[in-house]
């Protein structure tokens, strides 16, 4: 349908210019209404632009300007809000190490930033500067990895939130300190020996309870086959429950006898890992204090959408579509 209209111009009496008047159910493309704007970043939340523009016959370009206005109008209602609990975290957004930093606002489950020229403490504090010195100030808890740059930009203009190191980052060291004892062990062997270990590396590092029946099997086979990976696997299993107490002084206990059962097992992977949590115990002990109870499933759920989100957009090199994308991927439709 084709809607003709007159749209005025006037002759401004203030700076002696003409211009023409707004009209406020157009787009910012004068040849599409809001109303078809929204409509078309609605479809654009499932689809990518290639399959929306061949769905509408539209050109490519004139579904991303529209998609943008869509997200930008979203953004524009929903503001920056002053989060109480933060999690933070770091996206590749190419190839050679480029790095954007992405702060989500736990309790509201939703991402407020992106931004940043890559992973440092100058990119970090970019962030609480767009926020202000009196949304800084309301932060009371900061959830990220283990990384210094991002904890010390935390600590300096957010000096009264207290820092939680994301457990799954620690589990994923430890699953890597795993890996470096299967990785030993094949080396060491030869034989059958190193048979049993060959092609075993997801099933040593997946919860007993998600493996298959053959996995199982396989698992079983593979700790009666080696003593030190049994070792290594049982302590990796046993550390999970470190996250289960609710008073400190437990769970420093705990942390003690673990690394108590280190000596003479000549695992020097578990020995980096027990000194890495060491230098970062504050960090870990936070998740013993009730009122730090959050939900950290959040932060690796809101990172797999912008992976997903990456796929879709193969090819894309406009940082500032994908900026849009993320900050709305979980905001309610227009």
């Amino acid at each position: 349908m084709w809607l003709a209209f007159e749209v005025r111009r006037i002759d401004c009496r203030t700076c002696g210019k003409v211009k023409t008047e707004r009209i406020d159910w157009l787009a910012d493309n004068p040849f599409y209404t809001k109303r078809f704007a929204w409509h078309v970043g609605r479809r654009c939340r499932a689809s990518s632009i290639s399959d929306v523009a061949k769905e509408f016959k539209l050109d490519w370009q004139t579904v991303k300007s529209l998609d943008k206005q869509y997200m930008a109008e979203q953004l524009k209602r929903a503001g920056m809000p002053g989060p109480k609990v933060i999690g933070i975290d770091e996206i590749s957004i190419r190839k050679g190490h480029t790095y954007r930093i992405v702060v989500s606002d736990l309790i509201r489950k939703r991402p407020i930033w992106f931004g940043g020229e890559d992973r440092s403490e100058a990119s970090m504090a970019m962030f609480y500067e767009a926020l202000g010195t009196r949304k800084s100030a309301g932060i009371r808890l900061a959830v990220m990895d283990m990384w210094k740059p991002f904890r010390n930009a935390t600590q300096a203009h957010a000096p009264q939130a207290a820092i939680l190191f994301d457990k799954f980052h620690i589990m994923a060291h430890l699953g890597k300190a795993l890996d470096a004892v299967r990785k030993s062990e094949y080396a060491r062997l030869s034989g059958k020996d190193r048979d049993y270990i060959k092609g075993q590396k997801y099933t040593l590092l997946s919860h007993r309870e998600n493996l298959s029946r053959d996995g199982k099997s396989a698992l079983k086979q593979l700790l009666a086959a080696n003593k030190r990976l049994n070792t290594a696997y049982l302590l990796k299993e046993s550390f999970g429950q470190l996250w289960d107490y609710q008073r400190e002084g437990w769970a420093r206990r705990f942390f003690e006898q673990w690394r108590d059962s280190l000596k003479w097992q000549r695992l020097p992977a578990f020995e980096k890992f027990a000194a890495m949590i060491e230098r970062h115990w504050d960090g870990i002990a936070a998740h013993c204090r009730p009122e730090n109870k959050v939900s950290l499933g959040f932060v690796e759920g809101l990172n797999n959408k912008i992976r997903v989100i990456q796929r879709r957009a193969y090819g894309l090199r406009d940082e500032e579509y994908l900026r849009l994308k993320v900050l709305t991927c979980m905001l309610p439709e227009l």
